[in-house]
């Protein structure tokens, strides 16, 4: 099995460098954005952000975005917008109970209200929240609502904001076109750029139904990145951030493996979070494996894309529409599931209570089944 590492809070080891003080935690940021301030501030022309209004730093103001620009002048515009989020929980200090940073992440500030997407690994089990301007200044956050299927989360913050950015199509993403990387490594070093290219879309991760469609790349982004933004070099926020494979199946070490959940995901998972709080999402009831070349050869299947049913658990939805182990589902609702379309982007289109119509391949023959789609329960893994 791959080695794969959610880029998170590494509880323990984020506790030797971050947890003991908190006032300690805030000089490293201090020292490690002392030469990005200078340049944070600033913002270039044809970018798809929103600047700082220098006549009033507390409102930020559109920049036209018209032309794809150097990487230097995207830092410059973007990184205002650039956050660390720090989870702070309840932890004994010396016989006391102290509300203290457990550890943090990266996240991005999506619009005026003060809204800010991150990983829901990054907040996940933080009892209160602060986050990290790019100049250092630290502000309260609450959390809006979280999502760990898509493994994303909005807080947000009330006070004046520093900058916006922009959530651009993910769909436009070609294999080879430049991408920036900004987050805070080890949560200490803060607004760090790295450059890469998008080595390819569409991307399972491996052993996962979960991590689905995502943006692969390789912009260095290591523990600290999670849920910080990758841009295009138009300065729109093209993915987030979320995980990376250090090792093989033989414990060598692997370079360059990274992954991000497509922008056109968080903006749907964001616009429910910030509207209702959760995401409810449909639930189809099969345990399914995607279906590969190597799947096809295999088995022998008649399909080349799809999913293929492994389980069928008794009382859900599949049951009740009959549909068996050994089933190819092909289409859900008259939209293909192929190498553009998961089975999970295909499914999240309906939503619990709708009835749709499923393409199978059964003993090499096509057929459909009507099926009525329930809610996701909350316990499902």
């Amino acid at each position: 099995m791959l080695d794969s590492t959610a880029i998170d809070v590494e509880p323990e080891q984020a506790k030797e460098t971050r947890v003991n003080q908190r006032e300690r935690f805030l000089l490293v940021i201090g020292l490690a954005i002392g030469i990005l301030v200078g340049i944070a501030g600033m913002s270039g022309p044809g970018l798809g952000v929103l600047a700082q209004d220098e006549d009033d730093p507390g409102t930020p103001t559109a920049v036209d975005a018209s032309s794809t620009m150097r990487a230097e002048d995207v830092v410059a515009a973007v990184g205002p917008a650039v956050v660390t989020v720090l989870n702070e929980q309840q932890l004994n200090t010396q016989g006391e109970e102290q509300l203290q940073p457990v550890g943090s992440g990266t996240g991005f500030i999506i619009d005026d209200e003060g809204h800010i997407v991150t990983n829901q690994h990054v907040v996940e089990g933080g009892e209160q929240f602060e986050v990290v301007f790019a100049d250092g200044s630290v502000h309260d956050a609450e959390l809006v609502g979280s999502d760990p299927l898509s493994d994303l989360a909005v807080v947000k913050v009330d006070d004046d904001l520093p900058g916006v950015v922009a959530l651009g199509d993910s769909d436009a993403l070609r294999p080879g076109q430049p991408v920036l990387a900004i987050g805070s490594p080890l949560g200490a070093f803060t607004n760090t750029v790295t450059q890469g290219i998008v080595s390819a879309i569409g991307r399972d991760f491996p052993g996962s139904n979960t991590y689905t469609n995502l943006v692969q790349h390789d912009a260095a982004i290591n523990p600290g990145n999670s849920g910080g933004p990758l841009f295009d070099f138009n300065g729109d926020v093209v993915g987030v951030n979320t995980l990376g494979i250090p090792t093989g199946d033989g414990g060598e070490p692997v370079q360059g493996l990274f992954f991000a959940i497509p922008a056109n995901t968080v903006k749907e998972i964001a616009a429910e979070l910030i509207d209702n709080g959760e995401v409810i999402y449909p639930y189809f009831g099969i345990e399914f494996n995607s279906v590969t070349q190597d799947v096809v050869a295999e088995l022998d299947l008649p399909v080349d894309n799809g999913v293929l049913v492994l389980n069928v658990p008794e009382g859900g939805p599949a049951a009740e529409a009959g549909i068996e182990p050994g089933d190819v589902i092909t289409s859900i609702g008259g939209v293909e599931i192929d190498q553009q379309t998961s089975f999970s982007e295909a499914l999240f289109q309906f939503g619990p209570g709708e009835t749709v119509e499923v393409g199978i391949v059964r003993d090499g023959e096509e057929m459909t089944v009507e099926i009525t789609l329930a809610e996701r329960p909350d316990d499902l893994s």
